[in-house]
């Protein structure tokens, strides 16, 4: 059924570009290298590291990606409020790093095909799990939350926990540590980052990560009615899948 949808695909991205219409999958091998947008400040999928370089399962795959096509990856450096700003302007072909699947994406961008399936989940101090079981349980004025800006994160809490005290903390990186130190009481995050801050912040657990507030999913950003690039990457990250190397990237930085 797999290979039915893919060639489907194909055929697909063959219609939407006429014959002689440029691809970036063309200008990429042209030029030899392959633009990726990230934030840096997600693990497990894009962290920037002190001396400058970046790492993490999106990382990974992004230089899996530039290898099949024999390209050198090139990252660019964006931030959540500016990364559809950033991408849209073409300052690259690819946008990773725990970008979930949305709507308002989508009127803007095209995706890849699923990476992983994932959900918000609160994370909390371990002594107040059992306090914020449930939406109705932090949506209260006298509950903390903390929120990073720009992305679905703080969508979610301004959508759904309007009656919460909100705090907009712009440093992804250190933010869980507010909740540590009892700056803030929870964060309303993607599980898969929960369950990673949990090991990294001992004192913080992830509440019920197996069964999130809400469903969410995880894909590579691309370019808009470029059908023939998103064919090659969801082929490529098929592929991956298939042989184990996409399994084998995120038990890297999960296990």
């Amino acid at each position: 059924m797999k290979q039915v949808f893919l060639g489907m695909a194909l055929l697909w991205a063959t219609a939407v570009h006429a014959e002689g219409a440029s691809s970036r999958l063309d200008e990429v091998l042209k030029s030899g290298t392959l633009r990726v947008c990230t934030t840096g400040d997600y693990r497990p999928y894009s962290l920037l590291r002190a001396d400058g370089s970046f790492e993490g399962i999106d990382i990974d795959l992004a230089q899996s990606l530039a290898k099949s096509l024999n390209v050198k990856l090139e990252l660019v450096k964006a931030t959540w409020p500016t990364l559809m700003a950033d991408f849209t302007a073409g300052k690259c072909e690819v946008a990773v790093g725990g970008v979930s699947v949305t709507l308002e994406r989508q009127k803007r961008a095209f995706f890849s095909d699923v990476l992983e399936v994932d959900g918000k989940t609160p994370i909390t101090r371990c002594d107040n799990a059992q306090r914020f079981q449930h939406i109705v349980d932090i949506d209260r004025p006298d509950v903390r939350v903390i929120v990073n800006p720009g992305g679905t994160n703080e969508k979610f809490a301004r959508q759904y926990l309007p009656h919460a005290n909100l705090i907009v903390y712009p440093d992804n990186v250190t933010i869980f540590k507010q909740i540590a130190e009892g700056k803030a009481d929870v964060m309303v995050t993607d599980a898969s980052e929960t369950r990673l801050q949990q090991k990294l912040n001992p004192g913080l657990c992830a509440v019920n990560p197996d069964k999130p507030l809400q469903y969410g999913e995880k894909a590579f950003l691309l370019p808009r009615g470029d059908g023939v690039f998103k064919a090659y990457v969801d082929q490529w990250l098929h592929l991956a899948k298939a042989n184990g190397e996409y399994r084998a990237t995120v038990d890297k930085w999960l296990k």
